[in-house]
C-alpha cells in the first residue's frame, strides 16, 4: 500500500500500459502493411474500367470483343482497335504494356489482365507483384 502523499505510477502500473500498447502495435501494423498495396492497385483498377469501358462501346458497334488486330495477349493499344490510348493508361504505377486482352476471335467474353512486373511507368518498383482482372461483367479480380 502506498503512502497517501506520494505521487506517480508504480512499475506495475507501467508494465501493463507498455503490454497494452505493444498488443495494440501487434494488432495495427499488419493491418496497415497492406493500404499501401491496394492503393497502388486503384490505379490498375481504373485503368481496366477505362479498358472495359472501351471494349463494351467497340461490342456495341461490332457485335464481338475482338478482331484480327485485337487477340489473345495483344496489348489493349495495340492497332488503334480501342479508343484507348497510351496516354489513357500510363499513370505512377502501371503503364500500357501492363494490359493486356485475354478472349477468344468468336467469344462474347473477355478477360483484361493489369500486371503490374510488366510496367514501365515512372514508379514501376512498386508496382511489382500487383496483378488485377476484369472481366466483360465488370467484376474486378486478383
Amino acid at each position: 500500500m502506498r503512502p497517501t502523499g506520494d505521487k506517480g505510477f508504480t512499475l506495475i502500473e507501467l508494465m501493463i500500459v507498455v503490454i497494452i500498447v505493444g498488443v495494440l502495435a501487434m494488432v495495427a501494423i499488419p493491418m496497415y502493411q497492406l493500404v499501401p498495396e491496394r492503393a497502388r492497385a486503384t490505379e490498375a483498377e481504373s485503368g481496366l474500367g477505362a479498358v472495359r469501358s472501351a471494349l463494351r462501346c467497340y461490342y456495341a458497334e461490332r457485335g464481338s470483343y475482338v478482331n484480327a488486330a485485337f487477340t489473345d495477349g495483344a496489348q489493349v493499344t495495340a492497332g488503334g482497335v480501342l479508343s484507348v490510348t497510351d496516354d489513357d493508361l500510363l499513370g505512377r504505377y502501371f503503364s500500357t504494356e501492363c494490359y493486356t486482352f485475354n478472349g477468344a476471335p468468336t467469344a462474347n467474353t473477355f478477360s483484361v489482365e493489369c500486371d503490374g512486373d510488366n510496367s514501365t511507368a515512372p514508379m514501376a518498383t512498386e508496382a511489382g507483384g500487383i496483378t488485377r482482372y476484369i472481366d466483360q461483367a465488370g467484376s474486378i479480380t486478383k
